[in-house]
Formats: C-alpha cells, sequence, structure tokens
C-alpha cells in the first residue's frame, strides 16, 4: 500500500511538471515578437547613424565626401549591437 501511494504521488509530481511546462512554452507569436524586436533594437541606431552621417556630410564643403556617412553608420551597428545583447541579457 505505501508504495502504491509513493507511485501515485510521483505520478502526481510529474504530472503538475508537465502541464507547469506546457503552459510555460513560449508561443510561435511570442517567439516571433522577441525575434522582430531584436531586429528593430539593431536596424534603427543604423538607420539613424546613417540619416545623421549623411546631414554632416552635406554640411561639409567637400562635395563627395562619405567620411561621417560611413563613421556613423559603424557606430550604429555597435549601438545596435550592445541594445541587443542587453536585452538578451536581460531577458
Amino acid at each position: 500500500m505505501n508504495d502504491t501511494k509513493r507511485l501515485r504521488s510521483s505520478n502526481e509530481k510529474q504530472r503538475r511538471r508537465l502541464e507547469k511546462l506546457k503552459r510555460e512554452q513560449p508561443t510561435i507569436m511570442s517567439q516571433t515578437v522577441f525575434i522582430g524586436t531584436l531586429g528593430l533594437m539593431m536596424v534603427l541606431p543604423i538607420i539613424a547613424g546613417a540619416y545623421l552621417g549623411q546631414w554632416l556630410d552635406g554640411l561639409s564643403e567637400d562635395q563627395y565626401t562619405v567620411r561621417w556617412t560611413l563613421g556613423m553608420i559603424l557606430l550604429g551597428v555597435v549601438v545596435g549591437a550592445v541594445n541587443v545583447y542587453l536585452f538578451i541579457r536581460d531577458h
């Protein structure tokens, strides 16, 4: 009788664990939102850097310079990578 109670108790624990795992399992929609957020966190600083660099290049007297544009794009890549890293680390 004692073994039967232990077996039932063990089965009940396993059933509760499985139900908890099913409830906490991420859905496809939540994973899609997560990946989309990561993409935006990476792309937005790059685009902002490109626009800022282009504006700064337009202020210079040289006709065909891309120095600021390339520099700001690279800075945007670094800022975006740090954003993604910090976001993943927190979640």
